[in-house]
């Protein structure tokens, strides 16, 4: 959309130096889904009048948040599954039912939008059932992503071995009763997928929604975890997206017992372990990392990852705090993530924003600490991770209108994509049809 927004402040994002670059009372101009303008009022309105306007002076205009760690739409607990220590929690979503990838998708897209996420880094948990379906659930959450108009990064974990627990499989069906080995055997027969063939189903799928898409969506590779991945199934995983051009994102030290594992299986840590193999580079985003040692983040830092920090999800299962400030003060580039739900058991961003600046605050008078630009500077280092490609600059970045906290108005104006896909029309579109769903499930 072609289109003007004026603001009393126009929050532009983060200088060099660290601190805000902000314009007051100033406008910007919308061409062909870029920012092209951003200067006094008078300077952008002149030869545009005919424009459309949006905003006013009583206004703020931000980017766009970015929800990096993602992962599906209605939330464990609102399919009855409580909170729990992680290793017993996950057992429990095979009770969940399933309304299809794509309207589940939809459900927390309107979350996010809602509270001002406009891209996300959407991991799904895992693919099911054979290649067809494989892109079936796949299309279907790209799909959804394309109709209400947010930029995503997309993924799909892998693992190729300790489905069941921390230990190898074979030793766990030897300890069960006969009959119930031989279920939990029959169904585990479907989740041992060769990882050649998840990287050819990556490479194909990438090829057909890249041009689709274009640069509103990128293709990521997401292996689990350690204790889910052998050295062999890493290595081509990494190799893979080296070969692409793609990012990794995996799920790292989450809690106690995968550090444990790492120590047991390998005599050193899951960090350590990654380097041995040459899978730790700045290609690499570690999921959580609640459980890291000094050493392993200074490994960290000297490698050049991003540490994807997931606040509420540690609190809500008991899974630890991550070392946010060990790592601030090791220049190791901090992402924010919600991954199933806020505390809230939403996707508020600013909440969470809010939830990991209190967090860290830690006790002391003289403490190096969070503040509203470290907040900031944690929003920056998730979105190149997101983009699509190095072309994809700030200008694409979707803008957010809010009202400005000293107006009588309701604060949350929404947002407002500057590649004019973001529609009031598409909003009300796809919360009519999660509407329909919702009443269809309730009748069953």
């Amino acid at each position: 959309m072609d289109c003007i927004i004026e603001a009393g402040i126009i929050f532009c994002g983060m200088n060099k130096n660290g601190t805000p670059s902000i314009r007051h009372d100033a406008a910007m101009r919308i061409q062909n889904g870029k920012i092209a303008h951003i200067g006094a009022v008078e300077a952008v309105v002149s030869g545009n009048a005919h424009l459309p306007r949006h905003g006013g002076p009583d206004f703020v205009a931000m980017p766009g948040l970015v929800n990096g760690h993602h992962h599906f739409g209605l939330t464990p607990l609102m399919m009855g599954v409580p909170f729990a220590p992680l290793e017993l929690w996950l057992p429990q979503f095979r009770r969940m039912r399933s309304i299809g990838t794509r309207l589940d998708t939809l459900y927390s897209a309107i979350e996010m939008l809602e509270s001002g996420t406009t891209t996300v880094h959407h991991i799904a948990s895992g693919l099911m059932g054979k290649p067809d379906d494989w892109a079936v659930a796949t299309d279907g959450v790209l799909q959804a992503y394309q109709d209400i108009g947010m930029r995503a990064g997309y993924s799909f974990m892998i693992r190729d071995r300790n489905i069941l627990t921390y230990d190898d499989d074979a030793e766990v069906l030897k300890n069960l009763p006969v009959d119930l080995a031989a279920r939990v055997s029959a169904g585990l027969a479907a989740a041992h997928v060769p990882t050649r063939d998840y990287m050819a189903f990556f490479r194909e799928t990438r090829g057909r929604w890249v041009e689709k898409a274009g640069d509103r969506l990128r293709f990521n590779l997401a292996p689990a975890n350690l204790h889910w991945c052998s050295d062999e199934s890493l290595q081509l995983i990494f190799q893979t997206a080296r070969d692409n051009g793609a990012q990794v994102h995996m799920h790292l030290l989450e809690t106690q017992r995968q550090a444990a594992f790492a120590h047991n299986r390998y005599g050193h840590s899951a960090v350590e372990h990654l380097a041995a193999i040459e899978c730790l580079g700045p290609e690499l985003t570690l999921g959580h990392g609640n459980w890291m040692s000094r050493s392993d983040l200074d490994r960290v830092a000297e490698c050049g990852c991003t540490i994807c920090h997931n606040a509420s999800s540690g609190l809500r299962l008991g899974s630890g705090i991550a070392p946010v400030n060990e790592m601030r003060r090791r220049a190791i580039p901090v992402a924010l993530g919600i991954d199933q739900s806020n505390l809230a058991d939403d996707r508020d961003m600013l909440l969470e924003m809010k939830l990991a600046w209190a967090l860290h605050r830690e006790t002391g008078m003289w403490n190096d600490r969070p503040d509203a630009r470290g907040c900031c500077r944690w929003q920056r280092n998730t979105a190149p991770r997101l983009q699509a490609s190095k072309s994809c600059a700030a200008a694409w970045i979707p803008v957010l209108l809010l009202t400005s906290c000293f107006s009588t108005e309701s604060r949350w104006s929404g947002p407002l994509s500057t590649g004019g896909c973001l529609s009031a029309k598409r909003f009300s579109t796809a919360a009519t049809e999660l509407q329909s769903t919702r009443c269809s499930l309730v009748a069953r």
